[in-house]
């Protein structure tokens, strides 16, 4: 169940407080950074000591006497060479085998037997074998063990390289930051260290620098690139009042913004936590694999020991029937099982976090693509939130006529209709006259003189006041627009009613696209809000919207999630992630849509940074690529055993075809190069 670790509504009864969970941040980031260092340090560990017995292997291989009888060649002979395979074989195995064998101690440790456990019994029954042929004679195999021993160790870095390469994708996020900072003090432009910065900081960024922590702009206005950060592929312009993240590259004008927030506070640091808490979680799909790892871990040590008494009981000797047990103990490896997860969520959760996308519950992006009903908030989630002008209605003059007329009078009233109007007739790129005589009628509306013709803007009560004929093909549209629930100021001209102006919060041109989309896909679109009836009928029709939940209290919300739920529909909620927290959680995916730069939304599951509802339709689809990738690599991981294992046990011995040790763990390898290959294709489906 979602929510048990919000602080802000303890839906369970959380043990820890807001303040304790805090205080342990810092300790868990210093762990996390320690492992991290640990897990480079480990990876150079590996290649070294892989390098190192791939040189020793090459001398264990030309002086085998085996491997010289079975190639028909032979090496000079002097004093001690017959000693330099077992020796150089030996050192392998305790400097290569080493790791594996410490992985095994760890893995029974823990009563946990897997890949450590497998590789650290082959290895030790290899070698142990090979030694007891120098003492009672018998076909020794040392350059097999070390050829296995090198294959394992390569294998190994390459598994790490490509998990680290995964996690690392998002983290190149951190150089986006810049290190140093112009600060403004006692009006002069100091340069300081960007950790020096502080809350209420004001700093300057000039033309090309990048913004040094998250901040309001209180000076000038430019456009800002956050592509790597949100996803936004378009410069976004940003002036006074406006937010700005750290990290983004200021395009053109000069910029002052008063600092708000920094180190772990800031937008990106609040990123790559919710990415790494992402990565280190597991999901069904991952403990299924961990299941399928012990068993087959199991069925792997059975039938490997199996296939020893088998061999030996059918005449053949020891070392034939070690090699088999070794080989399908080599073959049965889950390496790539213990990939098969990690790295396509790795993928995934990179991905979706530099597109805006961040997911907070890992199980969330397995569940979504199997939600039935997708119910989004309106205000500011389909709609913008902000009133505008959404119709402008004309009669003998044209619309952008009646709305200069409108906009010259408008622009001398602070009213938020006013201030629509004009806004809206800037945007339209209309040249807008200065009105003369201007005054205002309290509560009706204003009056004023626009090229020479007498202008009146406003309501009913004000046209009769001036006695404007309401009748006609105007007014008819008038009590149309009024009907959806629409503000409708009307426009008269010389005494005559020449048009109006309809403002409502106005509904988003993405939305079109993502009901769509969300339809399209077989999803249930579901509409919520405090709205009127007329309101929410109108945005619905508009949108096509399935259902509609309207005069619906933000407490009331999670009610109507229930509701669909008791119908069984799986049911994803996306709101602003304040107001509709409950719901948020009670939904079986909650979505937080539009919450910009703040990121520490404890209800939500998944969070989209941008105010695009497309990015639930993006959402989904990335679920069904990850959950599809998924379920091939568990089946590359583990499909290939059903074969090989048999083959490695020597089912097919009679018909001369064997399995060597060595070939056993080229087959073994390449499972995990299959399945990290299917993985990184991932980028082009994401594309």
């Amino acid at each position: 169940m979602k929510g048990e670790h919000s602080c802000g509504a303890h839906m369970h009864g959380s043990e820890h407080s807001c303040g304790s969970n805090m205080h342990h941040a810092m300790e868990k980031k210093e762990v996390k950074e320690h492992k991290r260092h640990e897990h480079h340090m480990h990876m150079d560990e590996i290649k070294k000591k892989a390098i190192v017995s791939s040189i020793l292997t090459i001398f264990v291989v030309l002086f085998s006497p085996s491997l010289q009888e079975l190639l028909g060649f032979t090496m000079p002979e002097f004093p001690g060479s017959g000693l330099i395979a077992p020796l150089l074989a030996t050192v392998v195995f305790f400097y290569g085998g080493l790791f594996f064998l410490r992985g095994m101690a760890d893995e029974l440790k823990i009563r946990k037997p897997g890949m450590m456990t497998l590789i650290g019994i082959a290895i030790s029954v290899a070698f142990l074998y090979s030694v007891s042929t120098l003492i009672f004679g018998g076909k020794e195999f040392f350059w097999e063990l070390t050829t296995l021993i090198v294959v394992m160790l390569w294998g190994h870095w390459i598994e790490m390289k490509s998990v680290l390469g995964a996690s690392r994708a998002l983290e190149e996020l951190v150089k986006l930051m810049p290190t140093t900072a112009n600060l403004v003090k006692n009006g002069e432009v100091v340069e300081v260290h960007v950790s020096d910065l502080k809350p209420g900081d004001v700093v300057l960024i000039k033309p090309g620098e990048k913004v040094p922590a998250d901040g309001v702009i209180i000076e000038g206005s430019s456009h800002l690139n956050e592509a790597m950060l949100t996803g936004e592929s378009k410069p976004v312009p940003k002036g006074e009042g406006d937010r700005v993240i750290g990290g983004a590259i200021n395009m053109e004008g000069s910029l002052k913004v008063r600092v708000e927030k920094t180190g772990e506070e800031t937008y990106l640091s609040q990123v790559l936590k919710l990415v790494k808490e992402a990565q280190e979680s597991k999901t069904r799909l991952q403990d299924m694999a961990d299941r399928v790892a012990f068993y087959l871990t199991i069925v792997a040590i059975t039938v490997g020991g199996g296939s020893f008494i088998a061999w030996l009981s059918l005449g053949q000797d020891v070392q034939f029937a070690v090699e088999r047990a070794v080989t399908v103990m080599v073959i049965a490896c889950p390496h790539a099982l213990g990939l098969a997860i990690p790295l396509v969520v790795a993928f995934s959760t990179s991905y979706s976090a530099r597109n805006g996308i961040l997911v907070r519950n890992r199980l969330a992006l397995e569940t979504i693509r199997m939600v039935d009903a997708v119910m989004f908030d309106k205000t500011g989630t389909l709609t913008e939130g902000r009133f505008g002008v959404s119709d402008v209605v004309a009669g003998n003059l044209s619309q952008d006529e009646v709305l200069r007329l409108t906009a010259s009078l408008e622009r001398n009233s602070e009213h938020v209709i006013a201030q629509s109007i004009l806004e809206h007739a800037k945007g339209s790129g209309i040249d807008i006259p200065q009105a003369e005589d201007f005054r205002a009628v309290p509560g009706k509306g204003v009056v004023g003189r626009v090229d020479g013709k007498e202008v009146a803007v406003g309501t009913a009560l004000l046209m009769e006041e001036l006695g404007v004929s309401l009748d006609g093909k105007v007014n008819e549209k008038v009590r149309e627009l009024e009907a959806q629930g629409k503000t409708v100021v009307l426009v008269a001209v010389d005494g005559r009613l020449e048009g109006a102006v309809a403002l409502s919060d106005r509904i988003r041109e993405e939305s079109r696209e993502a009901v769509r989309e969300l339809k399209r896909m077989g999803k249930k679109v579901v509409m919520i809000t405090g709205d009127s009836q007329e309101v929410a009928e109108y945005v619905a029709k508009e949108l096509g919207v399935d259902e509609v939940f309207a005069r619906v209290l933000p407490h009331e919300k999670a009610e109507k999630v229930k509701e669909l739920q008791s119908r069984g529909l799986k049911v994803a909620m996306v709101g602003d992630g304040v107001n509709d927290a409950p719901a948020l959680v009670q939904a079986d995916v909650g979505i937080a849509i539009g919450s910009g730069t703040d990121v520490a939304i404890e209800s939500a599951d998944i969070i989209l940074v941008k105010n695009d509802p497309r990015d639930v339709v993006k959402i989904m689809l990335l679920s069904s690529i990850t959950v599809k990738k998924m379920i091939q690599n568990l089946f590359w991981a583990t499909g290939y055993n059903v074969v090989t294992i048999p083959l490695a046990a020597g089912v097919l011995a009679p018909a001369g075809i064997i399995l060597k040790p060595a070939v056993g763990a080229v087959f073994m390898s390449l499972s995990t190069v299959i399945v990290s290959l299917n993985a990184i294709l991932m980028k082009i489906q994401f594309k």
